[in-house]
């Protein structure tokens, strides 16, 4: 804690001073608590904390989304999680993967420029293995993608960028699509050597094969959405999600389900030997049910509306008449005597 000095020893302190008793270079100097960061202005930071930490979200979520969808297509245990999000420049990025490896060149639609999603040989190989009827064993020779194994992975490619684009639905409706499928890292020059990129490794497994998947994205392609790569746009946008874009694709799924409809003339109890005595021709009475009253329109097991019954040329069909809100036993009975009345 810093002591402060009362006036009386503010005093003595300025008469030793100018009386030679005290050197001013015997004062002690407060020490410089300011933190000092090192900027490197070859290889600036774009991308702040908070940024990179949306990113590792969303694609924690692609992650997710990728590891129910392989592990369906190659029918084997498929993992995927995401190790770490980085920023660097294209060059470490290229340096940093091998020679020949799996490079996908993505066109990051409707965002400008193009994005690389690199997969390690020994996970290609392993996924190669299995599609072929193996038991998903990578390959102990690095070596380059046949035009047959190629056409494969690209049948794999595009079904991962479907995952990819529901993890991105959030900040933009992204659109990728595979543009071409590298072998030598130097081939794919997407942005010059310098320009900073953020890498989304992918810790990924296969079976018993680990390997890695990178996600390379530079900063010129993602730059015109940078500023929702935010945690507080992030979650605003789930909510919103909920109750306008998402609810409403609710209601296109639901509008396809198909339930069951039943028009319940009355209710009774019988026992099991009356209902096994029960011959054609049969009349059963129905208690506290008259001809003239409206029948009940159940879906599923709810009471939703009220109908009469009719006839369409040659086809039986009911009439619906009111509209019901959900309501008990009692209350419906007296709804049907005074409709009947």
């Amino acid at each position: 804690m810093t002591e402060v000095l009362s006036q009386d020893e503010i005093d003595q302190l300025l008469t030793a001073i100018s009386s030679g008793d005290m050197d001013t270079d015997d004062i002690p100097q407060p020490a410089d608590q300011r933190k000092i960061k090192i900027y490197d202005f070859k290889r600036p930071d774009k991308f702040s904390k908070e940024q990179l930490r949306t990113i590792n979200m969303m694609h924690e979520t692609f992650a997710r989304l990728t590891t129910t969808n392989l592990s369906a297509q190659l029918r084997s245990l498929v993992q995927l999680h995401v190790a770490s999000v980085d920023q660097l420049t294209y060059e470490e990025f290229i340096r940093s993967i091998p020679n020949p490896t799996t490079l996908a060149v993505i066109n990051m639609d409707p965002l400008k420029g193009s994005a690389i999603l690199e997969i390690d040989p020994a996970i290609t190989f392993s996924i190669i293995d299995r599609l072929f009827g193996g038991q998903g064993e990578g390959s102990k020779v690095n070596r380059e993608l046949t035009d047959i194994e190629t056409s494969v992975m690209e049948g794999i490619i595009v079904r991962v960028l479907g995952s990819m684009r529901e993890a991105w639905s959030q900040v933009i409706d992204l659109r990728p699509r595979l543009g071409q499928i590298d072998t030598n890292p130097q081939f794919a020059q997407i942005v010059p050597p310098t320009e900073m990129v953020v890498l989304v490794t992918l810790e990924t497994k296969v079976g018993d094969v680990e390997g890695m998947i990178n996600f390379c994205i530079p900063y010129l392609t993602i730059e015109p959405i940078i500023s929702k790569l935010s945690a507080q746009y992030w979650y605003s946008t789930v909510r919103r999600g909920t109750t306008t874009e998402n609810l409403n694709i609710l209601r296109e799924k639901l509008a396809t389900v198909t339930v069951t409809l039943v028009a319940e003339i009355g209710r009774m109890d019988l026992t099991v030997g009356e209902v096994l005595s029960l011959r054609q021709s049969d009349v059963i009475r129905l208690p506290n049910v008259r001809v003239s009253d409206p029948m009940s329109l159940n879906i599923g097991n709810r009471r939703k509306f009220l109908c009469r019954p009719g006839q369409i040329g040659s086809k039986w069909a009911v009439q619906i008449i009111k509209q019901l809100e959900d309501i008990e036993q009692e209350d419906f009975e007296e709804l049907v005597a005074e409709e009947g009345e």
